[in-house]
């Protein structure tokens, strides 16, 4: 039975993971991180990791951004390794994965959903024979409650089909003007914020007269708790790297 430190515990995610790792065989909670502590549950949650003495195998982060740094910190310390589910993160926290999985099993995605990342490596496909001669474009659409914009998962899907081009393309967040230049040199990314929408990609490669789409949507949170608990069993057995979801789905 792995031990599992999950930070995070008390968001929407965190909340998710809890219930399907209760159900889980080999995976337990052993502790929690949140911004309050609460010891009285049915582990104990603190508001630093320096405060944890229960014995922990693993580390699953969904949480906010800027607790990555020292979590990252705590983990190569403790020699643990970590799924890294937590968006948003700035460049100078996105540098110290690579550095911590030098040390430590570093697992990171901008989703964990198997269905995104089956859709990135149909667009890193079809990408190369279309992009001469289509526009290429993404639109995103989350809660009202999500605070960045774009979302991770739709720059993940820009830089999957950047990273496909011959010719790489500038991003466009969004567009505003009456007298604008819309050139095939640029992907535009368009971010919708809304109700309770858990997310739903669209990437639009439009042409002379044809246009391809490709969609995901997701349903439920329960698909990248779902994700990140794969992850986690994959990661247990690594050794020291930096890992992602295409190491899991071509394992």
């Amino acid at each position: 039975m792995k031990q599992i430190l999950l930070s995070g515990a008390n968001g929407r995610m965190g909340k998710v993971l809890q219930s399907l790792i209760a159900k889980h065989p080999q995976l337990e909670v052993a502790a929690g991180l949140d911004r309050t502590e609460q010891l009285d549950g049915p582990f104990p949650i603190y508001d630093r990791p320096e405060k944890i003495t229960q014995p922990i195998d693993l580390v699953i982060d969904f949480s906010h951004y800027s607790n990555v740094p020292a979590l990252l910190n705590y983990c190569v310390e403790q020699q643990l390794p970590i799924v890294v589910a937590t968006t948003g993160l700035t460049e100078d926290t996105q540098m110290m994965l690579p550095l911590a999985a030098k040390v430590i099993p570093v697992f990171y995605s901008a989703n964990m959903s198997l269905g995104i990342n089956v859709l990135i490596k149909a667009l890193q496909s079809i990408t190369p024979a279309l992009e001469a001669d289509f526009d290429i474009e993404i639109i995103e659409k989350h809660h009202n409650q999500k605070l960045d914009a774009p979302s991770g998962t739709a720059l993940l899907l820009a830089d999957s089909i950047n990273d496909s081009c011959e010719t790489k393309k500038e991003y466009l967040y969004g567009r505003e003007g009456s007298d604008l230049v819309n050139d095939r040199k640029q992907m535009g990314i368009h971010a919708v914020r809304g109700g309770t929408i858990p997310g739903e990609h669209i990437v639009i490669y439009a042409g002379q007269d044809e246009i391809i789409e490709l969609k995901h949507t997701a349903l439920s949170r329960e698909i990248f708790a779902n994700g990140a608990l794969k992850a986690a069993e994959f990661l247990a057995n690594q050794p020291a790297g930096f890992y992602s979801m295409q190491n899991l789905i071509d394992k």
